[in-house]
């Protein structure tokens, strides 16, 4: 019998230990073994809990059990060898031995997702409050010291107008993001041209980029780019990236857009196409690049709110690419300019 247990230990997932009244490990399970013999890979059976799990309040939780209560629990740290939070629980076995069983699970994921939602709401509560008190003040100016200065009341409401689009802009953005993320594990159905859809965000982005002053440069290997996907997303991909490339891009400097196919991309066993949009901006330094997909992270927030920018852009490209099963790729020069990369599965 206790070697049937010993084997069912064995296969669950969370780590497990029996322990008897001295606190000696009587049995640790596989999992057990992987997370707590690390580096010196000694097997646990036989050592004391003490010197394996050096924790003051996993002690307490079983010296609680030993003392006769029915169960006891804690949250705890470990170096694993990533800092990581565990919930411990302790529980008494109704068998003289082994006397306690001691059970492992990794809560870091749930919090780090509560974490993640407070600060999203926090960051949205931010970007919220911020227009709306210029608006809160300026309307209280116009009731005020400014009620018979129509100089005043014309340059006031410009500023109105500005901050009123800015909440409109993040408030749709906001909406996009929650529609990818409710998409996100649906897999697209269509074949999409991606030649097709960036030829026409660009006719669409035409004017506007020539009132700033900068031309788009498209080099296509093929005519017809072919791949599975969603064309509504997928066009919501390249207004994003061609509107932050104009954007950045120095007055008179050119958005180049280069479409090629690629066999060989981690993470991704098939073929893609790979669709780069490069500005020639300022740049982004090294340390940026990583976080630039994080929800409202912003490297200069004043430039950015300024360009009309949310901080939600890439995010929504991120998401809307992992639906595709695709990848996007950031890889920037300071002071030669960003090159954003969408890699896509291919239709061969």
């Amino acid at each position: 019998m206790t070697d049937l247990l010993y084997s069912v230990l064995d296969t669950l997932d969370e780590p497990v230990l029996l322990l008897d009244t001295d606190r000696t490990i009587v049995q640790a399970n596989v999992a057990a073994q992987k997370l707590l013999s690390l580096k010196s890979k000694t097997p646990l059976q036989g050592q004391s809990f003490v010197r394996v799990l050096r924790n003051p309040e996993a002690l307490r939780c079983v010296d609680e059990v030993l003392a006769g209560q029915k169960r006891a629990h804690a949250d705890i740290q470990l170096d694993t060898p990533h800092r990581v939070t565990m919930r411990l629980m302790a529980v008494a076995l109704e068998t003289d031995s082994p006397a306690v069983v001691v059970s492992l699970k990794d809560e870091t994921p749930l919090l780090q997702a509560a974490q993640m939602r407070s600060d999203f709401v926090a960051n949205v509560s931010h970007e919220l409050r911020s227009p709306l008190t210029t608006l809160s003040g300026i309307i209280e100016t116009l009731q005020g010291n400014a009620k018979d200065d129509l100089e005043a009341q014309q340059r006031f409401l410009k500023i109105m107008q500005s901050e009123a689009g800015r909440m409109d802009r993040l408030i749709g953005d906001l909406i996009s993001l929650s529609r990818v993320e409710e998409e996100e594990r649906v897999r697209p159905t269509e074949s999409v041209d991606l030649v097709q859809i960036v030829q026409i965000v660009i006719r669409n982005l035409k004017e506007r980029s020539e009132s700033a002053d900068r031309g788009f440069n498209l080099h296509s290997e093929s005519e017809k780019c072919l791949v599975v996907g969603d064309p509504d997303q997928l066009t919501q991909v390249f207004q994003n990236l061609l509107e932050n490339a104009v954007k950045y891009s120095k007055p008179g400097g050119q958005v180049s857009l280069k479409i090629e196919s690629k066999k060989s991309v981690p993470r991704l066993n098939s073929t893609v196409w790979a669709v780069s949009v490069s500005d020639e901006g300022e740049g982004i330094a090294a340390e940026h690049l990583p976080r630039l997909t994080e929800r409202f992270y912003r490297i200069d927030s004043g430039r950015s709110r300024a360009m009309g920018g949310t901080g939600l852009g890439l995010a929504i490209v991120k998401h809307i690419l992992s639906r595709h099963r695709g990848r996007l790729h950031i890889a920037s020069v300071p002071g030669e300019g960003v090159t954003i990369t969408a890699l896509i599965p291919a239709i061969l």
